[in-house]
């Protein structure tokens, strides 16, 4: 059994040790960390999933973007730990943090990863939207909150600026 709850300040270098066990150590040399640089976190769909005793099976971070004229979050990481893998909880943490997104007012999702594992959780490939170099764009995939939310949004995903 495993509790989802917002990421705090406080879990911010436990959750980057996960992090670091479960991705290539080149991982922030990606291009979507060049756009998480400098921005915080979505708070409130940042979560973390603790077992009963308090241990960290896995966590998921978003982070605001830009395309064009229109915002959308960026999904990623999202990171369960090799013990705990296969309890169905990245799938969790996926389902869960999708759910509260809308009513916070995002109406868009988008992330770089296998359309096969994402496509599960209703991503789709996305058409003219174009992530940083050197990202493969067979891998920049999207999912609408709100019906219609990817209609005539093209463009670069830029950095998120107030």
């Amino acid at each position: 059994m495993y509790q989802l709850i917002p990421e705090t300040k406080a879990d911010y270098w436990e959750v980057e040790a996960l992090y670091d066990t479960c991705f290539a150590p080149g991982r922030k040399a990606l291009s979507s960390y060049r756009l998480r640089d400098g921005v915080d976190s979505v708070a409130g769909l940042s979560h973390v999933a603790r077992d009963s005793q308090g241990i960290l099976g896995g966590a998921i971070r978003y982070w605001p973007v830009r395309i064009g004229e229109a915002s959308a979050l960026l999904l990623g990481p999202v990171a369960v730990h090799p013990t705990r893998q296969g309890e169905g909880l990245g799938r969790m943490l996926i389902e869960e943090s999708l759910r509260q997104a809308a009513p916070l007012g995002w109406n868009r999702v988008m992330l770089v990863g296998d359309a096969p594992y994402y496509g599960r959780f209703g991503f789709r490939l996305l058409q003219g939207v174009v992530m940083p170099p050197p990202t493969n764009p067979e891998r920049v995939l999207g999912r609408a909150l709100v019906e219609g939310a990817w209609d005539k949004v093209k463009g670069d995903v830029e950095r998120w600026t107030d």
